[in-house]
C-alpha cells in the first residue's frame, strides 16, 4: 500500500494555467509560483464581481479522536467527486502549520487518494504566506520594544503589553520569555513571549480581511498595549500599519492549486479551530463561489468549534450564507466517544457504538440551530462490520438526515459519488432555506452573554464561571467599547466540554473561562478555557524524526 507522500509524488498534476483556464482565470490574472502553484491578482475580484455566487457547502465533524477523523481528506474527496458529476465545483481550505507537520497531529492536505497537491509544498513553506504573516507580527513587536526603547512618547506601561511575538513552529521553551536584556543599548527588559503563527492575531486578520484596505485598517486596530493611565494603545500609533501592510500584500492573494483529480482549490489561510477561529480566508470562499458552482470549504475540528466560529464570526463578517452542512464522523470514532481505547477501536464493539453515537446526535442538533440542512458523512474503514454500518445508517433516519458511506481514501472521487449526490439533492430539496440561516446570537449582547449562549445552546453546559481573572479582562474590553464583538473560544477539541476526557456528551458539568483577550483588529475576543495554550508543544516522538530529503532534493517520510 502506497503512502500518502508516495501517492501524491505519483500523481499526473497538470500546470496550473490549465487549472485556471478551467475556471475561466485569464493568464494575466494568475501569478505563478513555479508550475503548480500561483496566486491570484487583485483585479480578478472586480472582474467577477457581477456574477452570482454559487452554493456554500461546509464541511464539519463531530468531535474527534486523537487520530483525527479524516474532515480535510473528506472535503478533497467530495470535491473529486462533484468533478465526476460534471459539476463546477471548488474546493477552500486552510494552509497547513508547520508545528503539527513536525509534531504529532502531521499536515492538512487530505489523504490516500483524497490530496490536494503538490502535496510537499503545501505542508512546507508553499508560497510563503506563513513566513510573511510572521514577519509582519513580529514587524510590530520590533517596532513596540524600538517605542520603548526611543523615549516611550505614548507612555506604555511595560508591565501592560498585549501582543505577543510568534513562530510558525512548536516551541514551549518561547511560551515565556525576558527580551531586553544585555543592559541599555539592548532595549527594555520585559516579559514578553511566543504564540505560534496559526494563532497569532495577524493570522487571523488576514483571514477577515475584505481587501487591503480592510487588512490596513484592521492592523492599525491591533491593541498592542495600555499606557500608564491604563489607556488603549494600538498599532496605528506606532505606525507600524503601512511596513505591515507591504509585508503580507502578497500573503493576502488566495493561493490556487489542485486535487489528485485536477480539481480546482484554493488553500489560503490556516488559523487552528482549538485556539484561534478556525476557517480559510473570507476572500479565497469568496473567490470560490464566485468562480464554481459550489463551493467546498472545511472548518477545523468538531463543529463546536471550527462550524460555531464559522457561522458566528466568518459568515457574520463575510455576509456568507452556506447552504448544507457535510457532518463527518467514523465508526471508529463513535465507539472512542463510547468509552474504547484507542488500540481497541478496530474491534466490533456496538454496546460503545450505541453509547458513543450521542456525539453524533448532538452536532447534528446543533448544526439544525443555524437552520441549516446536514449531510452525515462516514468516512469509512476497512473493519467497520456491516451490522455497524447498519446501526449508523438507521440511527441518522431516525433523525431525518442522510448518511454516506465515503470511502474516498482509497477510491478517492468514485468514493465520494454518493456523499457528493445527496450534497445535491439536499441543497436543491432546500433551495432558498439559506436564507433561514442566522448567527446563534445578537451582536448586542454582551460578551458574557454571548460566551453563555454558546455553553448552553452548543456545548449542552450547565452555565459558565467566569474566573476573577475572566471578570476583570471582560469588564476592561466592554469598557474601552468592544462589547458588540463576537467572541472565539479557546477549547479542547476532544470534548463538547472544556475537559478532554469527558466523551460522548457530557452532563452536569460547567465551562471554566479563566481569561479574555482583545484581538481588535480581528474583530473578535477571544475566551480561554481550560489548559488550552497558544504555543504548543512537540510530542516525545514528533513527526520531524521521520521527515528527511534525499540527494535530490525528493522530500520522504512526511505522511
Amino acid at each position: 500500500m502506497l503512502s500518502d507522500i508516495e501517492i501524491a509524488q505519483n500523481a499526473e498534476m497538470k500546470r496550473i494555467n490549465e487549472i485556471a483556464a478551467g475556471l475561466g482565470i485569464d493568464e494575466n490574472d494568475l501569478e505563478p509560483y513555479g508550475h503548480y502553484k500561483a496566486k491570484l491578482s487583485e483585479s480578478l475580484y472586480s472582474k467577477l464581481a457581477f456574477r452570482e455566487d454559487g452554493k456554500l457547502i461546509l464541511v464539519t465533524a463531530i468531535n474527534p479522536t486523537p487520530a483525527g477523523e479524516g474532515k480535510t481528506t473528506v472535503s478533497v474527496g467530495l470535491a473529486e467527486a462533484m468533478g465526476r458529476l460534471g459539476k463546477k465545483a471548488v474546493l477552500a481550505l486552510r494552509e497547513p502549520s508547520l508545528g503539527p507537520v513536525f509534531g504529532m497531529k502531521g499536515g492538512a492536505a487530505g489523504g490516500g487518494y483524497a490530496q490536494v497537491v503538490p502535496m510537499e509544498d503545501i505542508n512546507l513553506h508553499f508560497t510563503g504566506d506563513m513566513h510573511a504573516i510572521t514577519a509582519a507580527n513580529n514587524l510590530l513587536c520590533a517596532m513596540l520594544d524600538n517605542h520603548l526603547q526611543q523615549g516611550n512618547e505614548l507612555g506604555i506601561d511595560p508591565r501592560r503589553i498585549m501582543f505577543k511575538r510568534c513562530l510558525d513552529m512548536n516551541d514551549r521553551a518561547l511560551r515565556n520569555i525576558v527580551v531586553g536584556l544585555g543592559g541599555k543599548a539592548n532595549g527594555v527588559p520585559r516579559e514578553d513571549g511566543f504564540n505560534i503563527t496559526v494563532a497569532s492575531e495577524i493570522m487571523a486578520i488576514l483571514c477577515l480581511a475584505t481587501d487591503i484596505a480592510d487588512l490596513k485598517e484592521r492592523i492599525g486596530n491591533i491593541l498592542v498595549a495600555y499606557n500608564y493611565n491604563g489607556e488603549p494603545v494600538f498599532a496605528k500609533q506606532i505606525n507600524a500599519c503601512g511596513a505591515m501592510t507591504a509585508l503580507l500584500k502578497d500573503a493576502l492573494k488566495p493561493n490556487l492549486v489542485q486535487t489528485l483529480e485536477n480539481n480546482p482549490a484554493f488553500i489560503h489561510g490556516g488559523p487552528f479551530a482549538n485556539i484561534a477561529h478556525g476557517c480559510n480566508s473570507i476572500r479565497a470562499t469568496k473567490l470560490a463561489l464566485k468562480l464554481g458552482d459550489y463551493c467546498i470549504t472545511e472548518a477545523g475540528f468538531g463543529s463546536d468549534l471550527g462550524a460555531e466560529k464559522f457561522f458566528d464570526i466568518k459568515c457574520r463578517y463575510g455576509g456568507l450564507k452556506p447552504s448544507c452542512v457535510v457532518l463527518v464522523a467514523t465508526i471508529k470514532a463513535l465507539k472512542y466517544n463510547g468509552g474504547v481505547q484507542k488500540n481497541d477501536l478496530a474491534k466490533e464493539n456496538m454496546w460503545a457504538l450505541e453509547k458513543g453515537i450521542v456525539n453524533l446526535k448532538t452536532h447534528i442538533e446543533n448544526m439544525h440551530k443555524y437552520h441549516l440542512p446536514v449531510v452525515v458523512a462516514i468516512n469509512r474503514f476497512t473493519t467497520d462490520t456491516a451490522e455497524e454500518i447498519k446501526f449508523v445508517q438507521d440511527f441518522c433516519a431516525e433523525m431525518g438526515v442522510d448518511v454516506s458511506m465515503c470511502e474516498v481514501f482509497a477510491k478517492g472521487g468514485e468514493g465520494g459519488l454518493d456523499l457528493a449526490e445527496k450534497v445535491c439533492e439536499t441543497i436543491r430539496f432546500c433551495d432558498g432555506s439559506s436564507s433561514d440561516f442566522k448567527p446563534l446570537y445578537e451582536s448586542g449582547i454582551s460578551i458574557k452573554d454571548k460566551v453563555e449562549t454558546i455553553a448552553r445552546e452548543i456545548y449542552r453546559a450547565d452555565g459558565v464561571i467566569f474566573t476573577p481573572q475572566a471578570e476583570k479582562a471582560i469588564k476592561e474590553i466592554e469598557g474601552i467599547g468592544f462589547r458588540s464583538l463576537p467572541v472565539c473560544i479557546a477549547k479542547t477539541q476532544y470534548s463538547l466540554s472544556d475537559n478532554p476526557a469527558l466523551l460522548g456528551k457530557p452532563k452536569n458539568f460547567r465551562i471554566t473561562v479563566r481569561d479574555a483577550k482583545l484581538s481588535s483588529g480581528a474583530g473578535f475576543v477571544v475566551i480561554y478555557t481550560g489548559d488550552i495554550l497558544t504555543m504548543p508543544g512537540l510530542p516525545k516522538m514528533p513527526a520531524a524524526f521521520n521527515i528527511g530529503c534525499d540527494n535530490n532534493g525528493n522530500i520522504t517520510g512526511l505522511f
